[in-house]
């Protein structure tokens, strides 16, 4: 399993490295922009061109069944459930087989009403609490789809070995 990451306008990123580094899962970011990416981790970074949904369009030509992506964008998860892989949000929400026709439905309804100009405005911003429940979902997520994480290493000093 790898973890794929629409990563230009992902906010979650430094997250997403924390639980892969613990439950040794390779990451890919895929951008129309160099990102910076922890050095010591398996972690891949592919820059497509500018053009619209270059990146969704890579994410969704290469995601494998048992893969995951993280995305806000949910065309791009409904491509990617297509494929048996899961996807997340980056505020901790599932999207699933079930419920993605109803999300598509209503991306397109908020379309319509920002083009009128009767909705503006984005997402909310993220908190700290919104990180948490990310982060939180993401590693529930990984142990149910049966992966564990690496042990935490314990220092000799905590356990009373002081070398002396």
């Amino acid at each position: 399993m790898r973890i794929f990451v629409d990563a230009d306008a992902c906010p979650v990123k430094q997250e997403i490295y924390r639980v892969a580094r613990r439950f040794k899962l390779g990451v890919v970011l895929v951008a129309n922009q160099y990102l910076r990416a922890p050095l010591g981790q398996p972690i891949e970074q592919i820059h497509v061109g500018g053009e619209p949904d270059a990146a969704d369009d890579w994410i969704a030509d290469n995601i494998a069944g048992g893969d995951l992506v993280i995305t806000n964008d949910i065309p791009l998860a409904a491509r990617c459930l297509e494929r048996d892989a899961e996807a997340l949000r980056p505020d901790g929400r599932r999207f699933d087989p079930e419920t993605i026709g109803g999300a598509l439905a209503t991306r397109t309804m908020m379309e319509t009403l920002r083009e009128q100009g009767v909705v503006r405005g984005g997402p909310p911003p993220m908190t700290q609490r919104t990180r948490s429940r990310f982060q939180s979902t993401l590693d529930q997520l990984l142990r149910k789809l049966g992966h564990k994480p690496t042990p935490k290493k314990r220092s000799l000093r905590k356990r009373g070995i002081t070398g002396e």
